[in-house]
């Protein structure tokens, strides 16, 4: 199928989807959407829970895999939004709905590009496309479940928006939970070790520390206090105050070596990271991917926010069409136009690489 047709109908499938809510963890009926996408097509694909994924026609195992992966989950629509979130309006340029710009546009791209290279034969790669549930939430049925069940990935291409620009990487996170213990009282008398006073100094630790590494793409981690709770009664003194901080970590560090860090320096009675599997990524700037999308003029950038990177162990570039800004907004939308050039950047960059 030519390029132009198969734009169109990718285009058509963003507003199927659009129009199909699928929630972290409730992606059953977007799932079949893409099923049937495939099965049109004549790609054989297989479904793990809510994961669609398919492999290349001539896949040779003596060949390293790249994986072309976004996701088809969404948040839920926030209360500020004027259109429905669940129809696919189309203004002009822009398509708006929930989960076009985040990831729908990417997914269908990916889909795209994935579909056109299917039947080549002699690629220098073979390609893997999951597209993928549970990225919203971080959940345990998402990306991370089908790395056992896929083929070994030795790169990937992860579908974000990011202006069709390459983010060469990305923040993980770790969420800690703290406590900062003191005597419980009767308000009424004194107490010389209030909790929530001792909280004062424990919460200045927190704003001024610095973690001395920095990276030349994703600068400095960033540590952010966004919790704080204590107390039930007007008339007395918590026995503790519990805090929960947010750590962007950047990839001088592992998540292990930001959790033993905290754990050893923090003034916290205890400190406790909830999960240590949403590590920071990265690609080698002379990866032949980043090569190829700097000769085609792309830029190169560190990405602060999360995405399905997170669980990969390989060399990973995010990369797709829309504008990270407007994800989870109110009145959502990507431009068509967007969804047209990423797909003629994702084919011309494989063309480069893969060919």
């Amino acid at each position: 199928m030519e390029l132009k047709k198969l734009t169109k109908n990718v285009i058509q499938l963003l507003k199927n989807l659009i129009e199909t809510p699928s929630f972290s963890s409730e992606e059953e009926n977007t799932a079949l959407l893409i099923e049937d996408w495939f099965t049109k097509n004549q790609i054989p694909f297989q479904r793990t829970k809510n994961n669609v994924w398919a492999t290349n026609k001539y896949f040779d195992e003596s060949k390293p895999t790249l994986l072309l992966n976004s996701h088809h989950d969404t948040v839920k629509p926030n209360s500020a939004y004027t259109n429905d979130p669940f129809k696919a309006i189309v203004d002009g340029d822009k398509l708006y709905g929930l989960g076009s710009n985040d990831a729908g546009g990417c997914l269908v791209s990916l889909i795209a590009t994935f579909t056109h290279f299917y039947a080549l034969e002699n690629l220098k790669y073979n390609l893997v496309i999951v597209a993928s549930a549970e990225e919203e939430s971080s959940g345990q049925n998402g990306l991370n479940s089908m790395l056992p069940i896929i083929p070994h990935v030795d790169v990937a291409i992860v579908g974000e928006p990011t202006l069709m620009n390459l983010a060469v990487a990305e923040k993980g996170l770790v969420v800690f939970d703290a406590v900062v213990a003191g005597t419980p009282s009767h308000a009424a008398h004194p107490n010389n070790n209030n909790s929530i006073y001792n909280t004062i100094e424990v919460l200045q630790w927190f704003k001024d520390f610095k973690f001395e590494k920095s990276s030349e793409a994703l600068g400095d981690v960033k540590m952010t206090v966004t919790q704080i709770n204590a107390g039930k009664q007007h008339n007395v003194v918590p026995a503790h105050v519990d805090l929960v901080i947010d750590v962007r970590v950047n990839d001088a560090y592992s998540n292990q070596e930001i959790a033993d860090i905290l754990q050893k320096e923090a003034p916290c009675t205890k400190i406790t990271p909830r999960s240590l599997r949403l590590n920071s990524s990265s690609i080698d700037i002379n990866h032949d991917l980043v090569k190829a999308g700097i000769e085609m003029g792309r830029t190169t950038y560190g990405s602060p926010t999360l995405s399905d990177q997170s669980v990969l162990s390989c060399q990973s570039l995010k990369l797709g069409p829309g504008d990270s800004t407007r994800s989870h907004s109110a009145n959502e939308f990507i431009y068509i136009s967007e969804i047209e050039e990423g797909i003629q950047i994702y084919v011309e960059l494989l063309n480069r690489v893969i060919v």
